[in-house]
């Protein structure tokens, strides 16, 4: 495991994105917690969010997709 997936900054938040949503390249998707360091992960791409691949609070890997995104 290499951390914990969460979809929003704090459980009284909304999701940093949901299906159908844009984004941008650097926009903010998701935080992974690894090693009590909340690590914010930026878009590698431009496009829709198609699905969420991974559960909120659940352990993650490396190179694990997390998002399903149609590049535009």
């Amino acid at each position: 495991m290499v951390g914990t997936f969460y979809r929003s900054s704090g459980p009284d938040k909304g999701p940093f994105v949901k299906v159908g949503d844009t984004v941008e390249v650097g926009s903010k998707v998701c935080i992974i917690e690894a090693m009590k360091l909340f690590n914010e992960i930026e878009s590698e791409l431009k496009g829709k969010i198609l699905k969420v691949l991974v559960e909120d609070a659940t352990p993650v890997e490396y190179d694990q997709p997390l998002f399903l995104i149609d590049p535009s």
